[in-house]
Order: C-alpha cells, then structure tokens, then sequence
C-alpha cells in the first residue's frame, strides 16, 4: 500500500517526527502534521489524506471528537492513539467510527499493520457502502416499475407481461432508463387523477 498518504496529529514532536520516519521508510507519504483538533480538521480537508493518526488528547478538541467528524463526513479512516489504556476511550472511538487504536510507545511493528489494516477495511467498508447504494437504488428503481405496469395493467387492461414491454419500449425509444418512464407514467396517472 506504498504511497497511500497520511496525515499526524498529535501535539508531541518527537512522536510525529518518529512515526513520520518509520511510514517514510515503508514508502508511505506523511503530507501534513497538526497538534490540535481544528487545525486537522482543516487540514485533512484541504489535503484530502487517505489515512489520519490522531492522539486522544490533542488541545482544542478531543481525537475522538475529530475522528468522529471525518468518519461522518467520509473524509479519512482514523487510527486513534493514547497514552494508556481506557476502556471508555475504547468505547468512544468504536461509536465514532476509529478503524484502529494503538497505546503509545509505537513502534513499526505495531504502527505499519495498524495502518495497513486500517487503509484495507475501511477501504472495504467504502467498496460496501457503494455496494448497499446501488442495491438500494435497484430497488427503488424496481417499485416504481412495478407501480407504472400495475398503472398501465389497470389503466389500458394490459397482462404484466404487456406492461413491462410497454415500459420497456419507450425506454428504449426515448433512450432513457426504464425508471424514468416508469415515473412519467406513474406522474401522468397522478394529475389525470387529480384532475
């Protein structure tokens, strides 16, 4: 995964200097450093990173609260960092979405799996969320068919088997999808109804 971009924000120097040299050696890119919340904020806007690591108690706003904001937003995956372990800490970081959570000292053998893994499922998670769209939309799609044939199967006493080529016809004629028929239809019905 060489190449991917990432961006640090911690307010400890030697941290990020540390951690920037073990992903540089591994070919990863480091393209900005913050040491608060709102400065990565604007940031991770600005230089649209493919991965962000943020400390849990950065000044001006918690790495919790920014993870949550780029994980609602769909900016970046987060991996979350701190100086111990906190169960709550945990807790808050699953409920905002954090791909991953490292206790400090890192070194490259946790930190280079963490981001891997990181970069990997959220990448998944993307592919997935696209996937559940497109369903959604096929199905949406599919009831507003299946309402413009039962128009059409009751409004001109057609079969469904009629209907659907009727549809499917004009789609073709008009070279506009199926669904778009469907709704004109569907349209038509309504205001010859309400009139």
């Amino acid at each position: 995964m060489s190449g991917q971009r990432i961006i640090l924000v911690d307010n400890d120097a030697n941290w990020r200097k540390n951690s920037k040299s073990i992903l540089s050696k591994v070919g990863y890119l480091v393209i900005g450093e913050a040491v608060d919340g709102v400065t990565a904020i604007k940031l991770v806007r600005a230089r649209q990173p493919d991965l962000v690591i943020i400390e849990a108690s950065i000044p001006g706003m918690e790495g919790v609260e920014v993870a949550k904001i780029l994980n609602e937003d769909n900016l970046a995956p987060v991996i979350l960092t701190a100086n111990s372990y906190q169960q709550e800490l945990i807790d808050k970081a699953v409920n905002a979405g954090v791909q991953s959570f490292l206790i400090k000292p890192i070194d490259e053998s946790h930190l280079v799996p963490a981001v891997e893994l990181a970069l990997a499922n959220y990448h998944e998670m993307v592919k997935l969320q696209r996937k559940i769209k497109q369903l959604e939309e096929k199905l949406e799609s599919r009831k507003v068919i299946e309402r413009a044939k039962g128009i059409l199967m009751e409004t001109m006493g057609l079969t469904e088997a009629q209907a659907f080529k009727k549809l499917q016809k004009q789609s073709m004629n008009k070279r506009v999808s199926m669904r778009a028929v469907a709704e004109a239809v569907i349209m038509a019905h309504n205001l010859r109804n309400e009139l």
